[in-house]
């Protein structure tokens, strides 16, 4: 479809096109093919996509209020998108992530030789805000598994009450992302060998220990409460956790399940609960990091300040510098009377010898 701007010529009886546009139908289309290169090539998820996608028909609108297109934006088409969100509420760091989608979507275009210049360079990026991911404290996590195990454990205990009992400890025990728990099949199953595969963002797979409740609550659901859901007409045979209808759970109806366990947890902060636990009970970083399939170990750092109470009480017991002067002192004075009684040993020794 194309569109045109008119501006009416006092002496002429017909409209005259002064800005005439770029059909913006090109602009779909780019972004179509950038999306097909992201799950083809790329291989991210189609949730990963989705979101790129969605980001890009923000920017490529922008520009089409302001005459252009994706293949001729300049700088400052990028500097007046960004200022536009800022002026429209959206915060540093939603902003921050549009503009990571935009300049990975220039730098294709550049690969491809359809552009010569990128519009994103020397483009800052808004200083997102340090946000600390929301965990739960232990007691409440414990709280909200009680209550499941009770209702799955109840004499007249349905196949959903086990369902969601097996969901929450996979959530919490395994550190699993809502997306990651909902694809999963029952073939990813060891429960065996006391583990789950999971496949991550960019269909990456990483092997996911489990405790020994986790694994009693899912054998649990196997054996009495899927084999119900199981039996509905449209039932998909293959995955692991099952509507009532027989379908694949959606995320939704997972997030809906937490927040009537606790109106204050969602999936994502059972994730973020199972690694700040962790990290306050001594799990080094790089184990944490290897749990919950971060790519980068600076994402997983940031549980190092939700458990600094714990990272104090270890660099007061470890660092010389980190003990209090009545410590150090105490130390000190300790140090020497064992260095006393081992000389006045040595002596005793020595004159028992002679």
């Amino acid at each position: 479809m194309w569109f045109y701007s008119y501006a009416w010529i006092p002496r002429g009886p017909r409209p005259k096109a002064i800005i005439p546009l770029v059909d913006t139908s090109r602009n779909l289309g780019l972004i179509w093919e950038y999306r097909t290169y992201l799950r083809v090539e790329k291989g991210l998820r189609p949730l990963t996509c989705e979101a790129y996608d969605s980001d890009l028909k923000t920017f490529s609108e922008f520009l089409e209020s302001r005459h252009g297109v994706l293949l001729t934006a300049t700088q400052q088409d990028v500097a007046a998108f960004l200022e536009h969100l800022r002026t429209h509420g959206i915060d540093s760091r939603s902003a921050a992530r549009k503009l990571s989608c935009i300049r990975g979507f220039y730098k294709w275009l550049l690969l491809d030789r359809r552009i010569h210049h990128d519009p994103t360079i020397n483009i800052e990026s808004p200083k997102a805000w340090k946000v600390l991911p929301k965990s739960l404290a232990e007691s409440e996590v414990n709280e909200m598994l009680q209550v499941a195990e009770m209702a799955a454990n109840h004499p007249q205990a349905n196949a959903t009450a086990m369902r969601n009992r097996a969901i929450l400890e996979l959530l919490y025990a395994g550190g699993l992302r809502v997306s990651e728990v909902t694809a999963l099949s029952t073939s990813d199953l060891a429960l065996d060998l006391g583990r789950v595969i999971v496949r991550g963002k960019g269909d990456k797979e990483r092997i996911v220990p489990l405790g020994r409740t986790a694994l009693e609550v899912l054998q649990a659901y196997l054996r009495d409460g899927r084999p119900h859901l199981a039996r509905a007409r449209m039932a998909d045979a293959s995955r692991l956790f099952l509507s009532l209808r027989g379908m694949p759970l959606t995320r939704q109806s997972v997030w809906m399940m937490v927040k009537t366990a606790n109106v204050s947890a969602s999936p994502h902060t059972l994730r973020h609960s199972c690694a700040t636990h962790m990290v306050e009970h001594g799990a080094d970083l790089r184990s944490v990091q290897l749990l919950l399939g971060h790519a980068d170990i600076s994402t997983t750092q940031v549980y190092t300040h939700l458990a600094l109470g714990r990272l104090k009480a270890v660099h007061r017991e470890h660092h010389p510098r980190g003990q209090s002067a009545a410590m150090r002192k105490e130390v000190a004075e300790a140090a020497e009377a064992k260095d006393s009684a081992n000389s006045i040993a040595e002596t005793s020794l020595a004159e028992e010898a002679v």
